[in-house]
């Protein structure tokens, strides 16, 4: 018979001095067997290792649970052969943790993120099993219960660099700083099987967080050329205009100021009344699509953002009577014509791309916000930066309540109404905005069900993490039809018109934040003038030197290829590496790959001439890729 106690000593010192809190919450939860409830029931397999059964279904194989394991792991990492070796593991029911070993054995640079509902069930493997060993490995979190939200924050930990300490979850390991694609998965069948509705609410909050780099990478692929377009056009922008890192704090500096975030979603139309009221109590912010809204109700928001490139995006700006009263806060790449508009002023945002990045670097760094796909989320993050500890939202509905996409006149709505026909009536607009995204239903924050749609549901994802990374700010939303997100408190307007008055302290003290700007920043005039030359002449050379080693790369590649012998392989390998070696130590190398497309970047690996052939292949294709996407015009 197996003794129940027999590797709890030696787990728990472990435990207690690497996963102090997880030792904590296993401390707090008996396992089942010991409370006396049977099940689960351990038993002993062929092997010898012990096996386990909940409610009759055997968690591990009753034969050999540790071969069992093994080839989990093998079928887990063969999955994703494109994965690099430090893409992590997501492990959804950890048993008695037979393919955790595994995958720990067969990729120990993998960072694994255990979930286990039950903590009882994990308290249990580690009296049954003696795991000091594993534990000892850094890179492992540990996420026992909750809905999967710890999932997703062990996943962000493992994202940022320098992270080398302990949590109460796991040990985190250092050096990392890429941006995930989705975990690797393994599932254990029969735990995920019994809990099906709690595994698999967990594992889609993952997926939906992960699939967030995704987003990103196919609007690069479609906008990528327009971006350097209009960065190139609005270059002396990133010189002549302030950053919004001067307002940072501004709602914070003497009394507590609270925000107003205006998005433009269809709840909306249920606050426009209260706009003046909430104009009096707030500072306020308007994205680009909800601008108008304020227009035509006499109001006058105190920032308006507009981070879009694209040329219709700045259509939501047409017939705006821009005030001078509102600022614009913009990002390098909008449509130029937007950077042209009368407000009363203009701050810009850091830029998200490698050619904004080296300028502003250089001249004059503006401070970044976030950027999770929609003008929504970065207008958020300013409310954040501004010092916000209260920021109230309407608009941010990231649902389809009532079938309605956005407010009622907003620009699509009329565009529909404008370019509908007979044969087209503006239904069919409607229709395309709601079944385009593959739409679903989902929680609302009322507690019923809601219309939504995959990419709205991603950008409800950024929120929920966003917020929860930031747990000093509370975020109250006044509309209940939109999409339930934790950590977004659903308020009653009287609470918002609660608060005191303070029109005439939020205009002091936005003023003079102006006008202390407005005097710093001219003052460094000549100063700044005098980097951006500078910056620019570095690119122009970096850019230069960059593409003519594209130029000898393609043609040593040629000149072998064409040869067709491996005489002179060794001769041209060192050549190419040491071009490889200057491209990669140059200063402008992100900007070159930044429009380089994947297909460009896969090298040959192996041996002999068939090996070397294809290596010089994919070589001629990533020289003559790079020295396409290098060709900017600054």
């Amino acid at each position: 018979m197996l003794k129940s106690l027999s590797h709890w000593k030696a787990n728990s010192t472990v435990l207690r001095k690497i996963y102090p809190g997880l030792f904590e919450e296993l401390l707090r939860h008996e396992s089942r067997s010991r409370a006396g409830d049977g099940d689960p029931k351990v038993e002993t397999a062929s092997s010898g290792m012990p096996t386990m059964l909940i409610k009759g279904r055997y968690v591990h194989s009753p034969r050999d649970p540790a071969r069992e394991g093994q080839r989990l792991a093998e079928a887990c990492l063969s999955s994703s052969l494109a994965a690099g070796d430090d893409v992590p593991v997501l492990i959804l029911g950890f048993g008695l943790g037979y393919a955790a070993e595994a995958i720990n054995q067969l990729a120990p640079r993998r960072p694994l993120v255990i979930v286990e509902k039950n903590p009882g069930l994990l308290r249990r493997a580690f009296e049954l099993r003696d795991f000091s060993r594993f534990l000892s490995r850094p890179g492992i979190a540990f996420v026992p219960g909750g809905e999967g939200e710890g999932a997703i924050t062990a996943l962000s930990f493992f994202e940022k660099a320098g992270n080398n300490g302990h949590t109460r979850s796991g040990q985190i390991p250092s050096g990392h700083t890429q941006n995930w694609r989705i975990p690797l998965i393994l599932r254990n069948r029969t735990l995920t099987g019994i809990d099906e509705q709690w595994y698999s609410a967990a594992e889609n909050r993952v997926r939906a967080w992960a699939t967030q780099g995704d987003v990103n990478k196919a609007t690069l692929k479609k906008f990528g050329k327009r971006w350097i377009r209009n960065l190139t056009d609005n270059m002396t922008a990133i010189r002549d205009l302030p950053g919004i890192s001067g307002l940072a704090g501004l709602a914070a500096k003497g009394a507590q100021l609270p925000v107003f975030l205006a998005a433009a979603g269809p709840g909306l139309d249920d606050i426009g009344h209260l706009l003046p009221e909430i104009r009096k109590r707030c500072i306020v912010v308007a994205v680009d699509t909800s601008l108008r809204f304020f227009q035509r109700r006499g109001i006058e928001p105190d920032f308006a953002l507009v981070v879009d490139p694209q040329f219709w995006n700045s259509r939501h700006l047409d017939r705006c009577a821009t005030s001078q009263r509102t600022r614009l806060i913009a990002e390098s790449a909008v449509y130029p014509p937007v950077l042209r508009l009368p407000f009363g002023g203009t701050f810009l945002c850091g830029s998200l791309f490698p050619l904004g990045a080296f300028i502003e670097k250089r001249v004059d760094p503006k401070g970044l916000l976030g950027a999770g796909g929609s003008v929504a989320t970065s207008a958020w993050d300013f409310c954040r930066t501004l010092g916000a500890r209260e920021i109230w939202v309407a608009g941010l509905d990231l649902a389809f309540p009532g079938n309605k996409t956005h407010f009622k006149g907003a620009m699509f709505e009329e565009k529909a109404l404008t370019e509908c026909g007979r044969l087209k009536p503006a239904e069919t607009f409607l229709h395309s905005a709601l079944r385009g995204g593959v739409p679903f239903l989902a929680p609302s924050a009322s507690g019923g069900k809601v219309l939504t749609d995959h990419r709205l549901s991603l950008y409800a994802s950024w929120f929920e993490n966003s917020f929860r990374g930031n747990p000093g700010i509370r975020n109250y939303r006044l509309i209940p039809d939109g999409i339930a997100i934790p950590g977004f408190a659903l308020a009653q307007v009287e609470n918002l018109l609660a608060l005191p008055e303070c029109r005439a302290e939020i205009d002091t003290r936005l003023d003079a934040a102006f006008s202390r700007i407005e005097t710093e920043f001219q003052n460094e005039t000549q100063q700044r003038h005098q980097r951006y030359d500078d910056a620019l002449a570095t690119l122009r050379s970096g850019l230069e030197k960059i593409k003519a080693c594209y130029r000898e790369g393609e043609r040593l590649a040629m000149e072998a290829l064409h040869a067709g012998n491996t005489v002179e392989q060794e001769k041209t390998l060192a050549a190419l590496d040491e071009i490889n070696r200057v491209i990669a130590e140059s200063e402008v190398r992100e900007i070159a790959g930044f429009l380089l497309p994947d297909e460009a970047i896969i090298i040959a690996q192996g041996g002999g001439e068939d090996a070397f052939r294809a290596y010089l292949e994919s070589s001629l294709r990533f020289y003559r890729a790079l020295a396409e996407a290098s060709d900017i015009d600054v």
